[in-house]
């Protein structure tokens, strides 16, 4: 993650951007009002049975254990109702903390398939500057903290908004001077959640973000399992690994002294002065006359409950600040600008006889430095293409503007006359096939990744593909054949085993476009064999582009482009370039070892 992007997600939140952040999570509950509702009334009535019971004690202490009055009936009468309603309580608490869970779950699951769809909506851009593993913290840590915070924060928030109210006309209905004397302690209440709040959301920004860099380091040296063993860099990745999760350990601890100092202490405090206040009035009062008993239980019962009402409110406040922190960082995922090249396609904007013309194309990634310069060339329908030079020299940036992966500001790319940019992007997609160097493959069977689970292509459709580029003799071999289990990424296949796999899942579509980015680079020779044939089949009657380091498995293009930082400094076709001695000849000739060129020269 680049220095820019991390110091953007250490800055603390305003608080209007806080704000902003809790109503958008909250219009995710639109979709819930009516069982929100029908919770909200269950938390109702448990809190009223959290008001009545200590009431029932009271009545217990004051007319029948302080004055020895135990008539039978009435204390059976208090002691079912206290009992029962202790029972309906919990059952009540089962079906609300149920139906808030429920709730949760499913807003979670709405914004997962948010995040995930947006995800498939952004161009290249965003994932060239972003490591994936940062945008899988975001996806499942992130998320679970949000769902968190619908099950915890938001049912005790409810849960002890009417607890406190209730409480506190319960106190008033029972001693109203006592009532107004512990409102004393609510500006203290109120200044400590404010002071919580504050300080708490900087921990927990910064520790959503230290764990983001960890799963990117995590994701990064798994991905490069390989190359970190190949060039025994295991203990350097170590050493990096052990200085993020240090820091995760600091703020995680910070984190904890924190809470430990407001949290459980300074509650519990609070609940030592309101005895005391109670006890003292209460004391005074004895000197004067009489004391009910059972008010006195009744009224500490309730601030004890008061605040420990306030002590959930202030312990789920930091998996409020959490949620919060996490939300915004979703959110900033789904207002990211950085989308898929835009179309504007016309009314039946169909490819047909697939010509292919780049005009004055100029592109730059980071929309400063030019990767490509003034490109023209026009394939036309049929013809081959050959794109050749050294690394760098913007090769797969061509490939990358006529698949639609960026957007390109300068120039046009025309395919049959008529701008890229106004045809669909399934037309472009469907009419045009792409080999890459590194073929990806997907978790499943060798039939699904030919069909990409397409279930248009039937699997006779599928055995003809890999029967064409010859990829069904190896297939053949295997157990399972074509149901022949694939493990991630396809480890257990050879690079020229996957790459023919690629082949088949290319031609299977019958693309009329052919895009092939270095298609035969990790193939062996006897490989390689076997699909020139087939490739050759392949680009009969369908234009092709092709990128090549191999300069002998382009041959036979209709033009072979030589380009060198961003420009096309040669162009022509195999035997024009040779007689022309220029970059290309001296390519093909250090390629083939200063052999003879005289045959070459008179092809």
């Amino acid at each position: 993650m680049n220095e820019e992007t991390m110091n953007e997600e250490l800055t603390t939140m305003t608080g209007k951007e806080h704000r902003a952040v809790l109503k958008r999570l909250m219009s995710y509950t639109k979709y819930h009002i009516p069982l929100l509702l029908f919770t909200g009334f269950l938390v109702l009535l448990v809190t009223a049975a959290e008001v009545i019971s200590p009431l029932i004690v009271r009545s217990f202490l004051d007319n029948h254990l302080t004055p020895l009055s135990f008539e039978m009936k009435a204390v059976l009468v208090l002691a079912s109702a206290y009992i029962g309603l202790e029972i309906g309580k919990f059952v009540v608490w089962y079906f609300q903390l149920f139906f808030f869970q429920k709730i949760a779950l499913e807003i979670v699951q709405r914004i997962r398939v948010d995040i995930f769809s947006k995800l498939h909506t952004l161009g290249m851009r965003y994932f060239d500057k972003t490591p994936a593993g940062s945008i899988v913290s975001r996806v499942t840590n992130d998320t679970e903290a949000i769902k968190d915070m619908f099950i915890n924060v938001l049912s005790t928030a409810i849960q002890s908004l009417f607890m406190l109210i209730g409480m506190y006309v319960a106190m008033f209905s029972l001693n109203v001077q006592l009532a107004l004397y512990s409102l004393i302690l609510f500006p203290v209440i109120v200044g400590l959640i404010i002071v919580y709040r504050k300080y708490s959301s900087k921990f927990y920004r910064s520790k959503r973000e230290k764990l983001s860099q960890l799963n990117a380091n995590i994701s990064e040296s798994i991905s490069g399992m390989s190359i970190v063993q190949q060039f025994n860099q295991e203990r350097r990745l170590i050493r990096d690994f052990e200085k993020i999760n240090k820091d995760y350990y600091d703020v995680g601890i910070k984190n904890i002294k924190f809470n430990a100092l407001l949290l459980g202490p300074a509650i519990d405090f609070l609940y030592a002065i309101a005895v005391v206040i109670i006890l003292s009035y209460f004391g005074a009062e004895a000197l004067i006359g009489p004391v009910a008993i059972g008010t006195i239980y009744a009224f500490v019962n309730y601030f004890d409950r008061f605040l420990e009402a306030i002590f959930n409110v202030m312990e789920r406040l930091a998996m409020y600040q959490e949620a919060i922190t996490a939300a915004s960082r979703v959110f900033r995922i789904m207002d990211e600008k950085e989308e898929v090249p835009e179309q504007h396609p016309e009314e039946d904007a169909v490819i047909r006889d697939a010509k292919i013309e780049f005009k004055d194309v100029s592109f730059a990634y980071d929309g400063e430095h030019n990767v490509l310069k003034n490109i023209s060339f026009t394939a036309l329908p049929g013809q081959t293409v050959a794109l050749v030079g050294h690394t760098g020299s913007g090769k797969s940036s061509i490939i990358n503007l006529m698949m639609r992966f960026y957007e390109f500001e300068h120039g046009d790319i025309l395919i049959d006359d008529k701008s890229i940019k106004h045809y669909p992007i399934e037309e472009l997609r469907q009419k045009t096939g792409l080999v890459l160097q590194d073929s990806f493959m997907f978790y499943g069977n060798i039939r699904d990744n030919i069909r990409l689970y397409n279930t248009f292509i039937t699997d006779q459709e599928v055995e003809e593909a890999a029967k064409f580029v010859q990829a069904d003799r190896f297939i053949n071999s295997l157990a399972g054949t074509y149901d022949h289990k694939v493990i991630e990424r396809g480890a257990s296949f050879s690079s020229g085993q996957r790459q023919l796999i690629s082949f088949a899942r290319t031609v299977v579509t019958n693309p009329q476009i052919l895009v092939l980015d270095e298609a035969t680079a990790n193939i062996d020779t006897e490989t390689e064999s076997l699909i020139q044939t087939g490739l050759r089949r392949m680009r009969e009657g369908r234009t092709t582009i092709a990128i090549a380091h191999r300069l002998s498995t382009i041959k036979d293009a209709d033009l072979i482009l030589v380009l060198s930082k961003g420009e096309i400094i040669e162009r022509g076709n195999h035997a024009e370039l040779l007689a022309k001695q220029g970059v290309y000849h001296s390519m093909y000739q250090l390629q083939n070892n200063g052999m003879d060129l005289d045959a070459d020269l008179t092809v």
